[in-house]
């Protein structure tokens, strides 16, 4: 079993990127994000002609999440259960026996701002219905756009950014929580090359230079743990023309 994320800064724009990399890479579940789209334009046909089933969660601006799978997805739930939000930014459903969490976490603009103060009592909200999930469903993935990074090893210039957004000490450590209730980042279960980034900014030739942050994750339960094969950032599709920032974070399950 094989389960991918890619924030993906416009389905609109990058649908055809989006086909293409399913057609290489066939996993049987994809998190996509920032598909900023209302409901009625998602292009649930264009999928479909693919051989992959849909559930979405549309919004216009910088939100907007979707599951593409190869098999029907069960028990749907949008957002946050408990959680007030008028922000497209999860969708969880159940794929072949996992529960699959996909979320777009809130950037947070600069710490101190009202969209910081969002942010920390969204990853609060997020952390305690998570809590819920995995009592209900062992076996859980939650991947996506965290807009977090776990530490200096995922930020390219950790001394220039310390403390900036992404890489403050009060996101950290909601990370770290996440990962207390009973998860592992996938990534880190393997050894890999220093300077794997999955996000470089558009300015300044960054991904030419790898002046990236590793902001994508996949996180698994304990009870899929010993499961995992391998994760990897496929670097590949942000060398496409117009590419999106973000790179796909791919997972495989034995």
């Amino acid at each position: 079993m094989q389960l991918a994320t890619w924030n993906i800064n416009s389905l609109t724009v990058r649908l055809p990127q989006v086909l293409d990399w399913l057609a290489a890479n066939p996993v049987d579940a994809l998190a996509l994000q920032e598909i900023k789209m209302t409901d009625d334009k998602f292009p649930l046909q264009a999928f479909a002609d693919a051989g992959y089933q849909a559930q979405w969660f549309g919004q216009k601006t910088y939100n907007g999440v979707a599951l593409i799978t190869r098999e029907s997805a069960t028990d749907v739930v949008k957002n946050i259960p408990g959680f007030s939000d008028d922000m497209a930014r999860v969708i969880s459903a159940t794929v072949q026996g996992v529960r699959v969490i996909g979320a777009y976490f809130p950037n947070g603009q600069e710490p101190g701002s009202d969209k910081f103060d969002y942010k920390m009592n969204w990853l609060k909200g997020l952390r305690d219905w998570v809590r819920a999930e995995l009592a209900q469903h062992p076996r859980l993935v939650l991947m996506g756009d965290f807009n977090i990074t776990f530490d200096d090893a995922d930020v390219w210039d950790p001394v220039g950014l310390h403390e900036s957004i992404h890489c403050t000490e009060e996101e950290r450590y909601h990370l770290r929580a996440l990962i207390a209730l009973g998860l592992v980042d996938a990534f880190r279960l393997f050894p890999q090359a220093e300077k794997s980034y999955s996000w470089w900014d558009y300015r300044e030739f960054a991904f030419r230079r790898n002046r990236g942050l590793r902001i994508d994750h996949i996180l698994v339960s304990q009870a899929l743990q010993p499961l995992v094969q391998a994760c990897v950032i496929d670097k590949s599709p942000r060398k496409n023309e117009r590419p999106s920032d973000h790179a796909p974070v791919l997972l495989t399950l034995a």
